[in-house]
């Protein structure tokens, strides 16, 4: 453990912080302009001695901080994110995982891309492919997404749960969408930790697809960030695409365009399906089949 380190970052950390920001009063015999060292001890819940010693860096104590100790200096010292993480690495202590929720709205960086998109098909999806957003050529192309949300939403869960859904591609090349779902849902399993809802996800399917069982067993891990991908389309027939996937900083969103590959009749087809798109003429995407009993399991919101 680097103690200086650590004292050195936590003393500059206390600098920085104004009473009036926690409601402490200035007081004309303040001497420093941040906190005083029995102040942060006391919003942190320790004694002045032992984060006197912290911060000073001694080695007369051998115990390293717990994690939870750290977790009330960081609260304490009103730390970032990245400075949180920054204590729990100088300390060596494992950085904890935030608590997952599905999002309900499209990260505002992802949506701005996806707003200046408007030649291509893209959309921001979760990393449980549930689809946030999306512009009118995506809908053009990939049909309207479901009106429900939560894990059944996904299409990663439609396409082992709903063969309607795999209709979107041609079947000579389902056996290869599946494996690149399930590698990349792998990655996401083990970024996310015990998370509830990629728990439950993975529970349903391994029950209700032994396709999607036996390839989860093999535990092939790849986070997919880019693609070739042929669409059946009812109006243009077979379309082939390149897929780009550009992920957020956690990992949680992705936002997905599509570009015609140079050697390949997909800019004509592009151009096409603007003019669908112009004429609002959505094509359905295979909806989930609904089972009351697997959605309430697979459903965490």
């Amino acid at each position: 453990m680097n103690l200086p380190e650590l004292g050195a970052f936590l003393r500059t950390r206390r600098d920085r912080v104004r009473p009036a920001e926690l409601g402490l009063p200035q007081g004309p015999r303040r001497r420093v302009p941040g906190l005083r060292r029995e102040e942060v001890a006391h919003l942190a819940g320790l004694s002045v001695d032992y984060y006197t010693e912290l911060e000073r860096g001694s080695t007369k104590s051998n115990a390293r901080p717990s994690a939870q100790t750290l977790a009330a200096l960081a609260r304490a010292l009103d730390l970032t994110g990245d400075e949180r993480d920054h204590l729990f690495h100088l300390a060596e202590q494992p950085v904890p995982r935030p608590a997952h929720r599905a999002p309900a709205h499209a990260r505002p960086a992802l949506l701005g891309l996806l707003d200046r998109l408007s030649d291509t098909p893209a959309r921001v999806i979760t990393d449980l492919h549930v689809t946030l957003a999306e512009n009118d050529l995506a809908k053009a192309l990939l049909g309207a997404s479901p009106g429900h949300h939560g894990p059944t939403a996904g299409f990663v869960y439609r396409w082992f749960t709903d063969p309607r859904a795999r209709g979107i591609h041609p079947p000579e090349d389902h056996s290869r969408h599946s494996r690149v779902f399930v590698s990349d849902l792998q990655a996401v399993a083990a970024r996310r930790g015990r998370d509830t809802e990629v728990t439950r996800t993975v529970a349903v399917l391994r029950r209700r697809s032994p396709e999607f069982a036996a390839l989860w067993d093999d535990h092939d891990v790849a986070v997919r960030r880019a693609d070739r991908k042929r669409i059946v389309h009812p109006v243009l027939g077979l379309v082939e695409l390149d897929c780009h996937a550009l992920l957020s900083e956690d990992g949680r969103q992705r936002l997905l365009w599509f570009t015609a590959p140079p050697d390949g009749p997909g800019a004509g087809q592009l151009a096409l399906l603007s003019a669908l798109a112009a004429g609002r003429r959505d094509v359905p995407e295979g909806a989930a089949l609904r089972d009351p009993a697997e959605d309430g399991a697979g459903a965490t919101g």
